[in-house]
Formats: C-alpha cells, sequence, structure tokens
C-alpha cells in the first residue's frame, strides 16, 4: 500500500511526460492545436502531481528528478518544435500570399522558402536550451521553494501554446519539410479579440522576439510568485487568488486572448509582488 501511495505522484508526472510525447508527434504532423491542447493537460497534471505528494506526504529525489525530465520533454521541447512551425509557416505566409476570395475563403499557395528562410525557424530551438538551463538551476537553487527566480518552464510553454491558439484561424497542411499549405478562414463581419492578435502576431519578425524575449526571462533573475497553496484560507494567499480571478476574467472575456494576457499579467503581478516585498524589508 505505500509503494503505491508513494508513486502515485510519479504515475500523474508520467502522464504529463505521456502527454508531452503526444504533443511532439501532432507538432510534427502540422496539428499544432491538438498539441497546445496536450500541453495545457500537462500543465494540469504537473500542477497535480506536487499538489498530490505534498497532500499524500511523499516525496523522494526521484520523483524531484521525474518531474524535471518530463517538464524538459513537455515544456521545454514541444514548445521549442511549436514555435518552429510558427515561424517557418509565417515566413511562407509574409513572402509568398496568393489570394483566392472565391465563396469567401482566403487561400494561400505552397511555399518553399529560399536562402536564410531556411535557417530562420531554428531559432526556436532555443527555446529548448534555456528550459534546460531553468530546470538545472530550479533543482539546485534554494531560494526557490516559495518563490520562483526566472519564469518557469510550465508558463512559458502555455504562452506559446496560447500563440498557436491565437492563430486558429490558419489551418496547416504540413507535407514535408518546409513545403506546406496554408488555408485562412473569413469568419465575416467583425472578428473576435483572438482573431485579431492571432493575425497580428503571425508574423516571423514579432515571432522571433518572443522568442528571443522568453529565453531570456527563463532564466533572468526575476523573482515570480508561485501558485503552490500549502494552505487554502485568503491570508497569505492573496496574490494568488487575484491572479486566479483576473485569469478567469480574462478568459471569459478574451477567450484564447485570455490565456496570453494571463501570462503577462502573471509577469506584471510578479514585478508588484516583488517590489511590494522589498519595499516592507
Amino acid at each position: 500500500m505505500n509503494f503505491i501511495k508513494r508513486n502515485i505522484p510519479n504515475a500523474i508526472t508520467c502522464g504529463n511526460l505521456f502527454c508531452g510525447c503526444l504533443a511532439i508527434v501532432f507538432a510534427l504532423k502540422g496539428n499544432l492545436v491538438l498539441s497546445a491542447y496536450l500541453v495545457g493537460l500537462a500543465a494540469v497534471l504537473d500542477f497535480f502531481d506536487g499538489f498530490t505528494a505534498r497532500l499524500l506526504k511523499v516525496s523522494s529525489p526521484i520523483g524531484k528528478d521525474l518531474d524535471s525530465l518530463a517538464d524538459m520533454v513537455t515544456f521545454g521541447v514541444v514548445p521549442g518544435l511549436m514555435m518552429y512551425q510558427l515561424i517557418k509557416m509565417s515566413i511562407g505566409f509574409t513572402a509568398d500570399v496568393h489570394i483566392n476570395t472565391l465563396g469567401g475563403n482566403f487561400e494561400l499557395m505552397t511555399y518553399r522558402p529560399e536562402s536564410y528562410h531556411f535557417y530562420l525557424p531554428f531559432v526556436a530551438f532555443i527555446i529548448p536550451v534555456f528550459s534546460a538551463i531553468r530546470l538545472a538551476k530550479f533543482n539546485n537553487d534554494t531560494r526557490q521553494s516559495d518563490q520562483f527566480i526566472g519564469l518557469p518552464t510550465p508558463a512559458n510553454a502555455i504562452f506559446i501554446s496560447s500563440l498557436v491558439l491565437l492563430n486558429t484561424n490558419f489551418i496547416y497542411h504540413v507535407y514535408d519539410d518546409f513545403q506546406f499549405s496554408l488555408s485562412f478562414k473569413h469568419v465575416g463581419g467583425i472578428q473576435d479579440v483572438s482573431s485579431f492578435f492571432g493575425n497580428w502576431l503571425f508574423h516571423p519578425g514579432i515571432l522571433i522576439v518572443i522568442t528571443l524575449l522568453f529565453s531570456f526571462l527563463l532564466v533572468a533573475e526575476l523573482p515570480l510568485f508561485s501558485l503552490k497553496f500549502k494552505k487554502f484560507g485568503w491570508a497569505g494567499n492573496e496574490m494568488r487568488y487575484l491572479f486566479l480571478i483576473a485569469c478567469l476574467a480574462l478568459l471569459l472575456i478574451f477567450n484564447y486572448a485570455g490565456i496570453t494576457l494571463s501570462i503577462l499579467f502573471y509577469i506584471i503581478l510578479s514585478f508588484i509582488w516583488n517590489f511590494n516585498n522589498k519595499s516592507e524589508v
């Protein structure tokens, strides 16, 4: 019985890893939306493995290492691969667009990039590299028991996944390396906020800037508050509850864009939290 109890959190962590492996498969096939949903499911499992370990009062060095290894796949490799696909597709979208408006649909023809376009998407794999550094630092940094130093890998992966969901107007059809076609779903009338942000973000320059900025945030000496609840009372958890309420409101108002805005709000709120803590010292 004790063996089962000790390994319940590890089983949940393995579920996280399994989701990450599936997300890689679907990302390679060009189904980035399903990959994004799998990252979301993995993030839920990542929260509950630690929560379950604390609830059952079980922990082990193996569990800690397993959690980092699973996170490296799901929240390191997967977002890097998703960003790689996004940049690759956005290069084709911005460089060679042929529009056919018959039937109210926008069709973007197959495009094969030239010269440096071939190498530009590889910038995305900075994300797994910095994610590995982030996870290694986390495992050896005693300051991160009640807070994070640098953007957590799940938050980074969720942010990148939200960029995919913002671009759900674009349907990708991947045939082989650097050859694909896109079709744009014309929704008619006034597009929602998610569509607006998605269209604006679907540019290789913007995506590369996001890649570099968030890779830096992964390893930056930036204190961020943790969402780990040791108790569920209001006292001591004010910032956490405020954040969760704000996230719910953003999701209800802005749909998929609410996920993107929630991660940005998390970073801003952490700045405020850190400033208040320094003021009280």
